[in-house]
């Protein structure tokens, strides 16, 4: 007798796609915040999703940038680029510059970290620069104050090269299981001799600062240094394989779990798509919400543009006043206060009506 099996088990594998990169946007085709931003010299979240550009003290001026220029015939189309506008060719001791990505723990422990049986790692990325020599990449255990480091070398300039790095398994501390941000990876950039002075630390062992980034080259040295990456994918074992691309709406959602925004410069859009229904809380005071597309991490910090991007319908005037209130992973609330009476209990609605307009939800690690 015939079997009439319903629907295929390997469809969703059919691309190679199992989630083995941990990491989240590491072809940087997610830039929710905006495609360029200059005159960076704190840290931040600034265009590529889940890649947040990190100082300590200072390292020169930057044009941020999610860049068109990418590896020939690898199948991406996006890059992350730092341009450098303010040299800095004299770091003070403890000034830093690195590109970092954070993952929570509660996605980590398959890799039995603290435990005979911890698993290797494998990074590997295409980079690109003008300025040759030796680079760090770092991991580090957040939850127990450990790290590994390991040198790679860009040795033509302005060329494409994917490097390949595989670090041991660390038997001691385990990740928490949690939201937090237990595993975080560094791209060194640049380093004064708190992290230069001492031996750089390949294996697994207590964080010391002055072992973190021996060798490290000065990308902040001269206004003609720039640096890309793309590609960047982190996986257990000791073999690099092919980078896993994913749809970009399944990238994009998962990207939204840690930032999110309605409005704002990547859409411009206005209007009733970008609006949060309510009603008349008191004659004068409207509360609108959103249900958020996609939960999460945690409950967000709301940022809200200028009360001049906003109107109240139905009256279409701008809001006197205008918070986020008992927001949620799930949902966003808005509490605004109206210039124009209506009875309490009817329906209001604030909506974002100018270009410039947005509210943003951040829940990054």
């Amino acid at each position: 007798m015939a079997i009439t099996r319903i629907g295929n088990p390997a469809i969703a594998d059919q691309r190679g796609i199992n989630f083995r990169n941990i990491i989240i946007n590491g072809g940087m085709d997610v830039a929710q915040r905006g495609t360029s931003v200059s005159s960076v010299t704190a840290t931040g979240y600034n265009t590529c999703d889940r890649f947040q550009t990190s100082f300590t003290g200072t390292a020169g001026t930057w044009t941020e940038s999610q860049s068109t220029d990418v590896p020939s015939s690898q199948g991406f189309s996006k890059s992350f680029k730092l341009d450098c506008t303010t040299a800095d060719a004299s770091l003070s001791t403890t000034d830093s510059l690195t590109i970092q990505t954070k993952f929570e723990g509660q996605n980590l422990q398959y890799l039995l970290k603290g435990t005979s049986s911890a698993k290797n790692l494998t990074l590997s990325f295409w980079v690109k620069s003008n300025k040759t020599g030796t680079y760090i990449a770092e991991l580090d255990d957040n939850d127990n104050a450990r790290n590994i480091n390991k040198s790679y070398t860009i040795n033509s300039a302005d060329t494409w090269e994917k490097k390949t790095i595989t670090f041991a398994g660390d038997t001691t501390g385990a990740f928490d299981n949690d939201n937090g941000a237990s595993l975080r990876i560094f791209f060194w950039l640049a380093a004064g001799t708190n992290f230069t002075s001492g031996t750089l630390q390949t294996s697994w062992g207590s964080t010391v600062d002055a072992n973190r980034a021996v060798g490290q080259v000065n990308l902040a040295d001269s206004t003609s240094n720039e640096w890309y990456i793309t590609g960047v994918q982190l996986e257990a074992g000791q073999v690099a394989s092919d980078f896993e691309f994913l749809p970009f709406d399944v990238n994009e959602n998962r990207c939204q779990r840690y930032f999110q925004e309605v409005g704002g410069p990547v859409t411009g859009s206005v209007g009733f798509a970008n609006s949060f229904t309510g009603l008349f809380n008191t004659t004068t005071e409207v509360i609108g919400n959103r249900i958020l597309p996609v939960k999460m991490r945690a409950a967000p910090t709301v940022t809200i543009s200028a009360l001049s991007t906003f109107d109240l319908e139905p009256f279409d005037q701008a809001p006197s006043t205008l918070v986020a209130q008992n927001s949620s992973p799930d949902e966003v609330n808005l509490n605004a206060d109206s210039p124009t009476a209506r009875t309490k209990g009817f329906g209001g609605m604030i909506t974002i009506d100018q270009s410039a307009g947005y509210v943003r939800m951040d829940a990054e690690l």
